[in-house]
């Protein structure tokens, strides 16, 4: 097991890694939407979805990945009536790769955020 934190992320709020690799495969702990000098970003949905997906992508970066390598996302919203804008914005990132998604509608996100996604995806190494 090999644990994984980016310098282009802001600190885990928490006792907890910001990455996981583990039996071939890349876990990442839910990503909020915080700049990486820690600071969070508007409150709207789209820009709040953008940055949570740039920290993964950063955060997959470097565990030798990407996202055309993700296997699952789970997204927590904090309004499920954001689920259409949010759809929008998965098939901007992820275009034709389509990983398995699952959306929960949950109040009391960390940090007052209205999304947090994680990921289980494949290293570039794992074939």
């Amino acid at each position: 097991m090999e644990k994984i934190n980016s310098d282009k992320l802001p600190q885990a709020i928490g006792p907890y890694s910001q990455a996981i690799k583990a039996n071939g495969l890349i876990y990442t702990s839910g990503q909020v939407p915080l700049t990486s000098d820690g600071e969070m970003v508007e409150k709207d949905i789209k820009i709040q979805t953008r940055q949570v997906f740039e920290n993964l992508k950063n955060l997959l970066d470097d565990a030798q990945s990407a996202m055309d390598r993700v296997i699952k996302i789970t997204i927590y919203l904090e309004n499920i009536n954001d689920f259409g804008v949010v759809n929008v914005i998965c098939s901007e990132v992820f275009g034709e790769h389509k990983p398995v998604r699952t959306t929960i509608s949950a109040k009391g996100l960390p940090m007052n955020s209205m999304i947090v996604i994680d990921a289980i995806a494949e290293p570039y190494d794992y074939y």
